[in-house]
């Protein structure tokens, strides 16, 4: 991850991070150019998953069908049997 100055532009380097949550960082940050000096507080967030964990899916999968009536699983079953899959 690069970070640059917000005041000279120049970039910059992370001194010390304080984790807040899991989801949010503080990032405490310095400029690298000597004659600027600029130190800074930044933040680091978690917003949202664009794609969620591969281990997610499947585990959202697996307790949809145990929610199904038995006779939902077998017609989900049957249905899934009888797709032919390129």
């Amino acid at each position: 991850m690069r970070i640059y100055c917000t005041g000279c532009g120049h970039k910059g380097r992370i001194s010390s991070r304080a984790e807040v949550t899991r989801g949010y960082v503080k990032l405490y940050c310095q400029c690298l150019d000597a004659k600027c000096g600029h130190t800074w507080l930044s933040e680091l967030t978690f917003i949202h998953s664009l794609r969620p964990p591969a281990q997610h899916l499947d585990t959202l999968l697996v307790e949809r069908i145990r929610n199904l009536s038995t006779a939902q699983q077998q017609e989900l079953f049957e249905q899934v049997g009888s797709q032919q899959f390129d």
